[in-house]
């Protein structure tokens, strides 16, 4: 409106009341007329008496305190209880392979609610974060029009029955891809980028199918020579009229590369010449960053460093084939190369045994290791000092050599020894396992043992001088060194061997170990396990008592004592065999950190060379497992099947690891 429509329409302010026109009075002379008690002529005076009525004395005025109501102490918090509903959501579902509705109730505000809040504000915060819960997870499968709306349905029956939270779903319609664009220069081979996005036109935008995708090209690059490829940031156009998405990734594939030498930098362990023996690869070889990993899982394993990396590094240097070399930058962090260590055990016949070890990893670089180890048992005692080379000339190959000496009081025979040894072997570690393992060496050991004499009828104190060889193989298909729970293992022992005390005597002995595992369920593993051996070329008295077979004890026939089920004397000591057969069978549940298993074991020992499987003796058991991260703890108990005149009711054997 105009002023001057406005002036038109709305008249002067007092243009009909001369009064209203004049000029205002001063301040100063209003209050004087108030003083003088007169009143302002053009001010109507009030109609109502009661305003002219004189105010009432103070000392009669109600004062009375006003009471407010306070709460009840008694009472606790008053809550609200409600239920949650969600419609619309199931026609999404019934489009994807994945659960939204579990999605949706292992994250839901309400649900983690439980059913109770504190007040409506309350619930209607939690309403509002589970509706964007729901666009999230709806935008996540390609619902980029997902609606959410919201409302609270109160209960018509009496107040404090519960109310329903409501989430009304409408997904609309599903976006597509509708263009894939690479931004990536060609490769070799051609279409690699391509074939290792796997995306395809027409199928829905699902986030994690494409940050998977995005996953994949960013692994494979460099497993076929692209050391240093990068993805970048993905663009994604939706067209809400199409629903369709025109999805464009930049990559950078950077140069293929071959691999070169090596360079180390940090705080070194050892130079980058062991670096080159311990990885499977060789210069010239085209990049895999998967012989890359395994070099690092590899230096992990040595057990010198606290950190360590290996990065391809650009050299420039052309290699002519359209490739260059890089060079593997290892990154040293040496972390204590000391070890201190410890184990207990305890088994019926065998008493308790307490093995500790010292090592200095690195003290002969590289990964040249002094190891001094003892034992204190109640039946052995004992010490020894031992070099071990790992990774000696080649990955994985192990040389040790060593000198040790123990005292041993066994119910079999009483014997000092002394042992020069030298090996050489491809093991498995806990960290390390191996498929394919072997082992060569060579002993000179002399020994003193007490054995019982047949022609004398006494045990007598009796020397040996032995040297020998030994060859080892196995093959090992199980998932697990110390607790297996799948697959077989094999393993085969030779040794042969002579007594050179009078004269030379050579003899031969061998022996197979065998087990196998099967899963039945989550929870539990049927395992097995077999043992033969055999000594050929010498009789029993001709050999040390040392080196006979025996068995009874925690890693043999449970439900007998140590190295008890064997030939005895007349005395009721067992002296032993040279030919031996075992086996075993187990149940082993497991269920958390914790695991029971049932067992029978079977076994016998045989004074000709070859076993003949006669008079085998069992022993069953129950056992409790504490499984760790390093091996379960194991504590069996066993007794004897047709218990004899002095052997043991009850055995226990307590140890780490399976017994097999």
């Amino acid at each position: 409106m105009t002023d001057q429509e406005l002036n038109t329409q709305v008249p002067p302010l007092g243009a009909d009341d001369p009064a209203l026109q004049g000029p205002l009075e001063s301040v100063a002379d209003f209050e004087q007329r108030i003083i003088a008690g007169e009143t302002n002529p053009t001010v109507a005076p009030s109609t109502d008496p009661e305003l002219s009525q004189p105010l009432p004395p103070l000392n009669q005025f109600d004062v009375r305190e006003v009471e407010f109501a306070q709460p009840d102490p008694n009472e606790g918090p008053v809550e609200i209880e409600y239920k949650t509903r969600v419609e619309g959501l199931e026609l999404a579902d019934a489009q994807t392979d994945a659960d939204l509705a579990a999605q949706f109730r292992d994250l839901s505000a309400l649900r983690e609610g439980k059913g109770d809040v504190a007040n409506e504000a309350q619930l209607s915060a939690r309403l509002t974060e589970d509706s964007k819960l729901i666009e999230r997870i709806l935008h996540a499968e390609g619902w980029y029009d997902a609606q959410v709306t919201t409302r609270i349905d109160r209960s018509p029956a009496a107040s404090g029955q519960p109310v329903t939270a409501v989430l009304l779903v409408a997904p609309g319609e599903r976006y597509k891809l509708g263009t894939i664009t690479l931004q990536a220069d060609a490769t070799v081979p051609p279409g690699l980028v391509d074939k290792s996005l796997a995306l395809n036109i027409g199928e829905p935008i699902v986030a994690q199918r494409i940050q998977g995708a995005e996953a994949n090209v960013a692994v494979v690059l460099p497993q076929e020579g692209y050391p240093f490829a990068e993805v970048g940031q993905r663009d994604v156009l939706l067209d809400p009229d199409t629903h369709l998405g025109d999805y464009t990734l930049p990559i950078t594939v950077g140069p293929r590369a071959r691999f070169g030498g090596f360079r180390t930098t940090g705080d070194l362990a050892f130079g980058a010449e062991h670096v080159d023996v311990i990885a499977r690869f060789e210069r010239g070889e085209l990049y895999d960053s998967r012989k890359v990993d395994d070099l690092r899982q590899a230096l992990v394993a040595t057990g010198l460093f606290s950190t360590v990396a290996v990065q391809p590094e650009r050299t420039g240097q052309a290699v002519g084939d359209g490739t260059e070399y890089v060079t593997m930058v290892v990154t040293q962090d040496a972390g204590p190369p000391r070890t201190l260590a410890a184990s207990a055990g305890y088994g019926t016949g065998e008493g308790f045994r307490l093995e500790g070890s010292w090592t200095h990893r690195n003290l002969f670089p590289p990964e040249g290791a002094l190891i001094a180890n003892a034992v204190l048992g109640s039946r052995q005692q004992g010490a020894g000092v031992t070099f071990r080379r790992s990774n000696a000339g080649r990955r994985d190959r192990t040389f040790q050599v060593g000198l040790e000496a123990l005292r041993s009081r066994l119910d079999a025979f009483d014997a000092l020894t002394g042992r020069l040894f030298a090996r050489l072997s491809r093991d498995s570690t806990p960290i390390w396992r191996k498929t394919f393992t072997w082992a060569v060496g060579a002993e000179i050991l002399g020994t003193v043992e007490e054995d019982y004499d047949f022609t004398l009828g006494e045990r007598n104190k009796r020397k040996f001088l032995i040297g020998g060889l030994s060859g080892q193989v196995g093959f090992d298909r199980t998932d697990s060194l110390l607790d297996p729970t799948r697959g077989f293992r094999a393993q085969i022992l030779a040794q042969p061997e002579g007594a050179l005390s009078d004269g030379f005597q050579p003899y031969l002995r061998s022996q197979l170990d065998a087990s196998a595992y099967y899963p039945v369920g989550d929870s539990m593993v049927l395992a097995g396990r077999t043992r033969v051996g055999t000594t050929l070329g010498i009789e029993r008295f001709e050999l040390a008592p040392s080196r006979r077979f025996y068995a009874g004890g925690g890693g043999s026939v449970r439900g007998f004592g140590y190295q008890q089920l064997s030939p005895k004397d007349p005395n009721g000591d067992p002296i032993g065999g040279i030919s031996l057969v075992e086996g075993s069978a187990e149940v082993r549940y497991r269920f958390g950190d914790y695991g029971v298993v049932g067992f029978v074991d079977v076994g016998q020992v045989y004074e000709k060379r070859l076993p003949t499987f006669q008079g085998l003796r069992a022993g069953v058991g129950i056992g409790a497992r504490y499984y760790t991260n390093f091996g379960p703890l194991r504590v069996d108990i066993a007794t004897p099947l047709g218990r004899r005149e002095g052997e043991s009711r009850i055995n226990v054997y307590v140890s780490i690891g399976q017994a097999f």
